[in-house]
């Protein structure tokens, strides 16, 4: 699976699913498909490279998008296993109010301790390995615990999705492999 970071948001970056598809198996990936239009791929791939894929991903779309994104890529178990439990999903109802943050790598703990707690008043995260899992009871619009701050104190590049498209890509991946 790959997550594009900043594409198609408030109009900026436009990047058209089906031709993203269509880049996505001209680089020999199969099975392609592609949820809502904010750059969730899921593929299968004969093997897999993470870093080299994300690499050739971010160039083949520069060139055929004139739009420069950064893109994670993580394996079926890797996303079953993220999409397994959220920390903090016995304490909330609703699942848009939860988030994971994709991160390209796991920051050191210097970095992972410069994430200020009280930089967002009742907002929580978690760090486990290169995934940020976040709660906004008052929604993510509202809070200061940003992906661009997150990326800074982490040192790493970042790009978050909700509870409910995280369970969706679970679910396609899952499809996918069967």
């Amino acid at each position: 699976m790959a997550l594009l970071r900043g594409i198609n948001v408030g109009g900026s970056a436009r990047v058209p699913m089906a031709e993203l598809r269509e880049l996505f198996e001209g680089l020999g990936l199969t099975d392609v498909a592609t949820y809502v239009q904010s750059g969730n791929v899921v593929f299968t791939a004969a093997s897999l490279d993470a870093a080299k894929l994300a690499g050739a991903l971010e160039k083949e779309i520069a060139a055929a998008f004139k739009v420069r994104s950064s893109v994670l890529v993580r394996t079926g178990r890797e996303l079953a296993a993220i999409g397994s439990r959220h920390p903090f999903e016995a304490d909330e109802p609703t699942p848009a109010k939860l988030h994971v943050v994709f991160l390209r790598g796991a920051p050191s703990k210097e970095r992972a301790a410069a994430l200020d707690p009280d930089r967002s008043p009742g907002d929580r995260f978690a760090l486990r390995g290169r995934e940020l899992y976040v709660h906004y009871p008052n929604g993510q619009g509202r809070s200061k615990l940003t992906v661009d701050y997150i990326e800074k104190a982490l040192g790493t590049v970042g790009t978050a999705r909700n509870w409910n498209t995280v369970q969706k890509l679970r679910a396609m991946v899952t499809e996918v492999d069967r």
